[in-house]
């Protein structure tokens, strides 16, 4: 990857670029109206927005959202989107995010092709562009406490005091400045900082720090730096320096779009970019915040930042959501200016409607009961026609074998029903699914326990493929494996990982791991499912008939077969919406 920004530094190339105002549904919104006045006026002539991720963690279904705003509205109008990593708080760094991070842009379609950047490539600029407020007597070396500088900035309603070192002359500031970058001081002595105002109604214009003392091992410079610009003051210095045009952050940053203005104005660049903020992503039982989710990561309470459970790109890759269904999840709750938080039952809804089109059907049975027809002859197998998936025939149909022994689901099954069971019961019939109807005759129990462990039933001989021979009618219509064909995998039943629809939300004296749900997850060992599911690789998703749709987890290997299921067949969300 090119690290040379196509930017507005005097010596790297800043190529014009044609807008082509592509109509790509999805993306009318209020930015995209602000985009049009600006080409309109004549603001900018071209589009250019970046994705700047920290790679301090994974990125989220939050990110998803960003991803397919910055990327999705600079193809909409001919432009170019940047990945730029904000690498300038190393202690927290890692390259194994930076390249999680890559594989999730790609695996959700979007190419960033040679514009993949970093914060760290303009550390010498930036270093220079503070130097210049310094000179300007915009910006000056502060050796409060981080305790202390907390308490000189006030509060929302009181104006903020002054630092006893603001009025330190310009020399001055600058020998401690490179005295800094020289590793002279102590972490965390000194700082340098904006001269604003501390009477500015915004907090984030106080006299904002700039730079810290830091040393820290950067997994791109080593250890030639030991002082790091702090986000506010690399971001729009970083966008400029890339030549974006409209650089668009999440609504808590919108406070600092006066500060991220300032700085631009202050060092008299032309070409400014601008900001524009949107509403993050909101997602019932979920939490967003990196911090919490790097500690359900380090304290165990998941398998690691790909678990199945989390609400991060790898997380939801390896549960088996699909990129299509995750863009579609993103177009469908739109670009909003105002917080709100959007139902998980949405996002279910948006990969059911994914597979349901393009994922084979199977059987596959997850608690089986044993199952004897009695007379059946022994020894016969015969093969079903099944078709792979009634939504699209063009998939074609598969050989499911049939024999005298099956397996179905336990819950299929009861000794006493209540009215309206229409599954098998003692002197019921019920019809296997493409093969016979069938009547329970006979209950088998442990004698030690009284647990049901094999049903003894007849089948019709002239009711194959699951037709009646005489018009009686059959309601209840089951999924079967054939015992001596099945495959045993292992099952992972996924749930929402906190039982609590808001969990982020803590009240005092809670903490947001007590939200956890105890059964988010159930392994189910010695499932049965039909031989067609032999060759399943790592990724294959299907719809296990009447039990949800499923993906084989990495954990696969030759001799076992693991899956995980992404979703339930019952769909809330589209109740809701079609009530609406």
């Amino acid at each position: 990857m090119s690290n040379t920004a196509e930017c507005n530094n005097p010596e790297r190339k800043n190529p014009e670029s044609t807008v082509e105002n592509k109509e790509v549904p999805g993306y009318s919104n209020f930015i995209q109206d602000i985009i049009d006045e600006d080409l309109k006026s004549g603001r900018y002539n071209k589009v250019h927005t970046r994705f700047p991720p920290e790679p301090n963690g994974y990125l989220h279904i939050g990110h998803a959202k960003a991803i397919c705003i910055d990327f999705g509205l600079a193809a909409r109008n001919g432009g170019l989107c940047n990945l730029r990593f904000d690498d300038t708080n190393p202690s927290k760094e890692d390259t194994e995010y930076v390249e999680s991070i890559q594989e999730d842009i790609k695996w959700l379609g979007f190419d960033w092709e040679d514009r993949m950047y970093y914060a760290s490539d303009y550390f010498d600029q930036l270093f220079d562009f503070a130097v210049e407020l310094i000179k300007m007597g915009k910006a000056y070396v502060c050796d409060l406490t981080a305790d202390e500088i907390r308490e000189y900035r006030g509060t929302l309603t009181e104006p903020g005091r002054e630092s006893p070192y603001r009025n330190r002359s310009v020399e001055e500031n600058l020998d401690l400045f490179y005295r800094m970058k020289a590793g002279e001081f102590e972490d965390g002595s000194r700082v340098l900082r904006a001269k604003i105002d501390m009477a500015s109604p915004n907090l984030n214009m106080r006299d904002p720090v700039m730079y810290r003392i830091l040393r820290a091992h950067h997994h791109r410079t080593g250890n030639k730096w030991c002082i790091y610009p702090m986000y506010d003051f690399a971001h729009p210095l970083s966008d400029y320096l890339e030549g974006i045009t409209h650089s668009i952050c999440t609504l808590e940053f919108e406070d600092h779009r006066p500060l991220y203005d300032w700085f631009l104005e202050a060092l008299n660049l032309k070409n400014r970019p601008r900001q524009i903020e949107f509403a993050r992503l909101n997602l019932t039982y979920t939490v967003m915040s990196k911090r919490k989710l790097l500690r359900l990561v380090k304290e165990g309470y998941v398998s690691g930042w790909d678990d199945p459970r989390m609400p991060t790109i790898s997380g939801l890759r390896r549960r088996g959501y699909t990129p299509e269904a995750i863009r579609d999840f993103c177009e469908r709750i739109g670009v909003a200016k105002s917080n709100s938080t959007v139902d998980f039952a949405l996002l279910e809804h948006c990969i059911r409607e994914d597979l349901n089109a393009r994922a084979p059907r199977v059987m596959a049975v997850l608690r089986p009961l044993k199952v004897v027809i009695d007379n059946y002859p022994d020894g016969q197998v015969e093969e079903f026609d099944v078709e792979i998936n009634p939504e699209n025939p063009g998939m074609g149909t598969r050989k499911v074998p049939f024999s005298k022994v099956i397996y179905i689901e336990k819950d299929d099954f009861m000794e006493n029903p209540p009215k309206k069971f229409f599954r098998l019961a003692p002197g019921q019939e019920v019809r296997l699914k493409n093969a016979y109807f069938i009547k329970c005759e006979r209950v088998v129990k442990d004698e030690s326990t009284g647990e049901i462990v094999e049903l003894h039933c007849t089948y019709d001989p002239l009711s194959r493929g699951g037709n009646s021979p005489d018009g009686r009618k059959v309601k209840g219509t089951l999924h079967w494996v054939s015992a001596e064909h099945a495959i045993d995998v292992e099952v992972r039943l996924y749930d929402n990982l906190f039982a609590n629809p808001n969990p982020g939300e803590e009240k005092e004296g809670m903490d947001f791991i007590s939200n956890l749900n105890p059964n988010s997850l159930e392994v189910l060992h010695s499932c049965k499912v039909e031989p067609n599911l032999a060759g399943a690789k790592p990724g294959d998703r299907f719809q296990f008939l009447r039990m949800g749709y499923f993906c084989v987890d990495p954990d696969s290997t030759d001799g076992k077969l693991v899956f995980n299921r992404i979703a339930a067949l019952k769909d809330t969300w589209a109740k809701v919406a079609s009530k609406e």
